[in-house]
């Protein structure tokens, strides 16, 4: 296992593995239903100038989010 990050903290084009989600809201639920589950990899694609949004890759799906859900998700670098 590598060392464990948040996905707000990947650069682009870095790939991790989710480890766990530091939250129980409810769009955490959303978000595991698009494949976002502990073991999937996931890439940092880009982030926007401003830090948010944050667009990854997770099973070939593009997916964007905030800097909130973005620092909620931990990973470890791949």
């Amino acid at each position: 296992m590598g060392a464990q990050k948040k996905i707000s903290d990947l650069l682009p084009g870095q790939t991790a593995t989710v480890e766990h989600f530091a939250t129980s809201e409810p769009w955490v639920w959303r978000l595991q239903e698009l494949g976002l589950l502990p073991g999937a990899l996931v890439q940092l694609i880009r982030c926007a100038p401003l830090g948010d949004p944050f667009e990854i890759e997770v099973k070939g799906s593009l997916l964007s989010l905030r800097k909130k859900e973005a620092s909620a998700i931990w990973v470890s670098l791949a």
